[in-house]
């Protein structure tokens, strides 16, 4: 069966991320995640979500990182149409989450549904706590009444158009502190408590 697919409603241009630019957005998730009490737990919605996944794991030092497969795109360009509903694969890889704080992580919220159905999926599993981050929320593709922030506990930033990430583009990251030819020095470390550095 397929599944029938929605036009995005954003033409313009699109706006590239760095990867300075995701560590400073991940680093301002990872502070405000670990505000809030710390996860035991991170969920890394596959393809893109699971890069921040692991990048703020290593921020808060949490080594339980899962994931699961959920699209909303049928392709993977730019401006690509959205199926009508998310589709997910494999939902045994997010294993036992009862009684767990989890932390679930995408690139990118459109219109949110995404976010909603993994976050459904995640709830039947009888996790504790669960809180959701977004690098990005593109607000040209938000549909729901309520703002990004009514439903993404953590919203890095906010646009108007589609994103193209830098692990879209093999755009290699730099090493902290060692910049690479033509690249400046990454941003300084991200300042978590002492309690959370492992």
């Amino acid at each position: 069966m397929t599944t029938p697919a929605i036009t995005p409603a954003s033409r313009q241009a699109p706006v590239r991320l760095t990867w300075g630019g995701i560590e400073e957005i991940v680093c301002d998730l990872a502070v405000r995640a670990d505000g809030d009490g710390k996860p035991e737990t991170i969920v890394g919605i596959m393809r893109g979500g699971m890069i921040p996944a692991v990048m703020i794991a290593h921020r808060l030092g949490i080594r339980d990182v899962r994931t699961i497969e959920v699209t909303h795109t049928a392709t993977d360009g730019v401006n690509a149409v959205k199926t009508s509903v998310p589709a997910h694969t494999n939902p045994a890889s997010l294993g036992d989450l009862a009684g767990r704080d989890v932390l679930l992580v995408d690139d990118i919220a459109g219109s949110g549904a995404t976010l909603e159905r993994t976050r459904r999926m995640v709830e039947a599993l009888g996790v504790r706590q669960l809180r959701a981050a977004a690098l990005t929320v593109n607000l040209a593709n938000w549909t729901a009444t309520e703002a990004p922030e009514q439903r993404i506990d953590y919203v890095g930033e906010r646009t108007d158009t589609w994103v193209i990430f830098p692990w879209e583009t093999g755009d290699r990251p730099s090493v902290a502190g060692t910049p690479t030819a033509g690249h400046a020095q990454g941003p300084a470390p991200c300042a978590v408590t002492d309690a959370d550095q492992s």
